[in-house]
């Protein structure tokens, strides 16, 4: 049996739940039942400004205000105009582009090569450029040659400056004899060294060049020729390549991380390679010795036709 304490208490004169019920259904938004007094309020509210039916449950701010609408409104349009901008400025950067590329294939002159140089060729599916210092030596279809010099402030040593070059030179050559006029095309690149050979680069975005010795450090000579059959073969031919730039380039490409170098470390088979390189050196040469010595002693014991005879058939082996 449940404690007298524990039943509910019910308030007197309380609404039962139906009663409730029947009651705020005949409530308005003004929460009046009357509809005279209702009236009046709402006309009171219209008149102080504030006749706004406010609904409860709805997302609405009661206010009034749309300020998250407007700024969710502006910032999709934001983003839509500055996408709109940037489209429209690639494609009319291209167009300009294009337009102001000069056409190597057609018309090959100191003018329109230094507007290639410039401007950049196409290649591929893009463009590619040139460093900013460059002169062109010549230009002539009369002569079929073209001859230009760049100067490379970019790269950080002989490896970034071949792997650069290179596919500038290619560019711009095959462009080039794409030309019926033009058969061969010359293409210095320079670079800017301190007084420890060490490359210098630009600052702040080119403004600031290198002031270090200027030094050629590799020329690209392409050849176009042509055989009765009417096939068309390019011919290319790296010149200007010292002992010192192929020993950097050989470090650069072949370097502890190689697989050929890890192999190595790891088998102990590069001295070995070296010390089996020495002992086929010095046992040719060994070789050679004994031979040269029986050469002399038999031409010694031979007559003097035949002693002319086997110098000069050593001397012929030795060249």
């Amino acid at each position: 049996m449940a404690n007298r304490h524990d039943r509910a208490r019910i308030q007197k004169g309380a609404l039962t739940a139906e009663q409730a019920e029947k009651l705020f259904a005949t409530v308005d938004e003004t929460g009046h039942t009357n509809e005279e007094t209702a009236k009046k309020q709402r006309k009171r509210r219209k008149e102080l400004g504030h006749g706004v039916d406010v609904d409860p449950l709805s997302d609405a701010d009661p206010s009034g205000s749309n300020v998250e609408k407007v700024i969710t409104k502006t910032a999709v349009g934001f983003v839509i105009v500055f996408l709109a901008i940037v489209v429209v400025s690639q494609v009319s950067c291209g167009l300009v582009r294009r337009a102001n590329t000069a056409d190597l294939a057609e018309n090959a002159d100191l003018t329109s090569v230094a507007s290639a140089l410039h401007g950049g060729v196409e290649w591929g599916n893009g463009f590619t450029q040139f460093p900013d210092t460059f002169s062109v030596q010549e230009a002539d279809e009369n002569t079929h040659r073209i001859e230009v010099t760049v100067v490379d402030t970019t790269s950080q040593n002989a490896l970034e400056a071949f792997s650069g070059a290179q596919i500038q030179a290619t560019a711009f050559a095959v462009n080039s004899l794409l030309n019926p006029n033009i058969n061969t095309v010359t293409y210095h690149v320079n670079v800017h060294v301190d007084e420890n050979g060490k490359y210098q680069q630009s600052a702040l975005f080119g403004l600031l060049q290198p002031k270090g010795e200027v030094k050629t450090i590799m020329t690209f000579v392409w050849t176009k020729t042509t055989n009765e059959n009417g096939v068309v073969r390019f011919n290319c031919t790296i010149t200007g390549l010292d002992q010192n730039m192929q020993d950097q380039l050989r470090d650069n490409i072949t370097s502890s991380f190689t697989p050929t170098s890890v192999i190595s470390n790891v088998l102990g088979t590069s001295e070995n390679e070296k010390d089996s390189k020495s002992e086929s050196k010095a046992d040719s040469a060994t070789s050679s010795t004994e031979a040269a010595a029986a050469t002399s002693d038999e031409s010694a014991t031979s007559s003097d036709g035949g002693s002319s005879a086997t110098v000069e058939s050593t001397s012929s082996s030795a060249q």
